[in-house]
Formats: structure tokens, sequence, C-alpha cells
């Protein structure tokens, strides 16, 4: 009895650990997706932004340039979520009951 008691007992501390490791490397890798998802993003960004402009990387003008189309961009996104959004809250999203009368 006493044998079987302590089996369970240890099994349950092994599960135990094991999924506390599991839980660990989940976190890490939902942070490494993050920042691959971050990277693809402002590297899809920038090509967008850019790809029309003569904007020169080489110099500060252009850099400091660059950065203000860009920040000013990624402004205009996230606005435009949040009017979206607001939108999407304010809408009426009962069921419409019509009469074929």
């Amino acid at each position: 009895m006493v044998v079987s008691f302590t089996l369970i007992v240890v099994c349950v501390l092994v599960a135990f650990i094991w999924l506390l490791i599991e839980v660990k490397r989940l976190k890490h890798k939902i942070f490494a997706i993050f920042l691959i998802g971050l990277i693809l993003f402002s590297y899809f960004s920038f090509a967008a932004i850019f790809s029309g402009r003569d904007i020169n990387f080489k110099s500060t003008d252009g850099l400091i340039e660059a950065g203000q189309i860009y920040f000013s961009w990624l402004t205009s996104l996230f606005l435009n979520f949040k009017v979206i959004t607001t939108n999407a809250i304010k809408m009426n999203w009962g069921v419409n009951v019509s009469s074929d009368s």
C-alpha cells in the first residue's frame, strides 16, 4: 500500500516538473514567434512605405525623414484600427427579424 502511494506521489511530481518545463518552453516559443512576426511586419512595412520614395538612408537628414514617415504611417495605421474597432462595436449586432407580410 505504501509503495503504491509513493509511486503515485512520484508520478505526480514528475508530471508537475515536466508540465512546468513545458510551460517555460511554451513562453519562449511564444516570445520567439512574436519577435519573428515583429521583424516580418517591420520588413514588409518598410518595403511598402519606402518603395516609391527617394530617401538617402546614409545621411542623418534622410534617416530622420524616414523615421518621421514611418512613425506617421504607423500612427495612422493604429488610428485606423481604432476607428474600425469602435465602428464595429457601435453596430447593431442583434438578429434582424423581418416579417414578410
